[in-house]
């Protein structure tokens, strides 16, 4: 008990200054969160069809984006506005960096599946290296976030990327899948090592260094069948009976989540669809350009003009490709990882549940003194204990989870405006000068 009190200390300790009510260190008023969480929620969520007016009701919802955010001070120049709001690097003080790379396939009789590189460099005392190299599957991932689940029952686990395959993605071992995947396991990695509780976790240690057979035999050291049978009994029956009274605090932060995971949803949705018909724009665009070429074969007076065309047909799709690259690389990853995370949440709150559940089982059976009274006294002193730890970490974790979601949900999207703004000052002014100065007037 004293061992997860002190983690829930040094998690309140490593809060920013103000928490995620507080002030974003870029600007000077509130950013989406807590305070500013509730501008980011308050507004009725959106039911979202397949018709076009959803874009046009969405971007009326000014709930989403909280403007005053914005100083009236700042300079009118888009590219100022959005250097005003870019966040100040936080101190370098990283002592564990993990890369994941390499994805390598592996073929048996029985199934085939990915494996990936994991390097980890640290200048830790308690590793016995400064460098290691292991490779890993998917399943691997999962036992470690299991793992850290059940050490941790009330800290934000970060999410591991789907295991099944998309809609709409035609092969599972697919290269883009695959790259995409490297990704969201090399974030996963990084955001347990910057995690001030998970990255001391035993389990994690042993995921980063421990050769594939020492990870098995590690694997297998763990509770037995009907050890984990039980627990998982026990928990369903606690979340069946419900919890009788949930601390205020805890009825507030249930109610954000279920509002975040409606409008993170709606955002992935909405961006998703943009990057479809951004998608369907390209691949018809860059047909034009073939097209002008062979008609300018057929047409002698006006071959400069048509391969003039051409040329700006070119540029726009280059400019075009750019920009979807942009919107693939900087914001749909990180909405993504947020809708996961809605679901994390969820999780975290019913296992918390589940703890007060069992409490309240115990003083009900007490009051009613259907079994022995000095037993139930000691269980219940012991699941208090565990229920006030439970509470404190969980409070730590999510005043500074919602700081990094802050954070990263306003980087994601002044990134992707600052990508726009270059496209239309530069890429596709750049084409339409480009096609006023070489196509004659007819």
């Amino acid at each position: 008990m004293d061992g997860e009190r002190r983690a829930s200390q040094a998690l309140s300790s490593g809060l920013p200054e103000g928490g995620a009510g507080g002030e974003s260190p870029g600007d000077g008023g509130p950013v989406p969160g807590s305070s500013g969480s509730s501008a980011l929620l308050q507004a009725e969520v959106l039911d979202l069809d397949e018709d076009e007016d959803d874009l046009e009701v969405f971007s009326k919802d000014a709930s989403l984006m909280d403007m005053n955010s914005f100083s009236p001070m700042m300079p009118t120049s888009p590219l100022s506005m959005i250097n005003q709001v870019k966040f100040e690097d936080e101190p370098d003080l990283k002592d564990l960096f993990i890369t994941v790379d390499e994805p390598e396939s592996h073929v048996t009789t029985v199934e085939t599946f990915i494996t990936y590189r994991i390097i980890t460099k640290t200048s830790r005392g308690e590793f016995d290296s400064s460098e290691f190299e292991v490779r890993r599957r998917y399943q691997d991932f999962l036992w470690l976030k299991g793992k850290l689940e059940d050490a941790h029952p009330t800290l934000i686990i970060p999410p591991l990327p789907e295991k099944f395959i998309v809609k709409g993605m035609v092969e599972r071992f697919n290269d883009d899948f695959i790259e995409t995947r490297r990704k969201a396991l090399q974030k996963f990695l990084n955001r347990i090592a910057d995690h001030p509780t998970l990255t001391f976790n035993e389990d994690f240690k042993v995921f980063l260094t421990a050769q594939t057979w020492e990870l098995s035999s590690h694997k297998k050291q763990g509770p037995g069948l009907l050890s984990r049978m039980g627990q998982t009994v026990r928990a369903v029956a606690w979340s069946m009976r419900g919890v009788k009274s949930r601390p205020e605090e805890f009825m507030e932060m249930n109610n954000f989540i279920e509002m975040f995971s409606q409008k993170i949803n709606l955002i992935d949705k909405i961006s998703q669809r943009i990057y479809k018909e951004e998608r369907e724009y390209f691949d018809e665009m860059k047909e034009y350009g073939p097209v002008h070429i062979l008609w300018s074969a057929t047409e002698e007076d006006l071959v400069d003009t048509l391969k003039s065309v051409a040329s700006c047909v070119d540029k726009c799709c280059k400019a075009t490709e750019k920009r979807m690259s942009g919107l693939s690389e900087a914001l749909l990853p990180v909405v993504h990882e947020y809708v996961l995370y809605s679901e994390i949440l969820m999780g975290v709150m019913k296992r918390r549940d589940q703890i007060q559940a069992e409490l309240d089982s115990k003083v009900e059976a007490l009051t009613s003194k259907k079994a022995d009274t000095d037993l139930l006294t000691e269980e219940i002193g012991k699941l208090e204990d565990k229920v006030e730890c439970a509470n404190n970490a969980l409070k730590a974790d999510w005043e500074r989870w919602k700081q990094n979601m802050q954070n990263d949900i306003k980087s994601a999207f002044t990134d992707m405006a600052e990508e726009n703004i270059h496209y239309y000052e530069q890429g596709a002014r750049g084409s339409c000068l480009t096609w006023n100065s070489q196509i004659p007037v007819l």
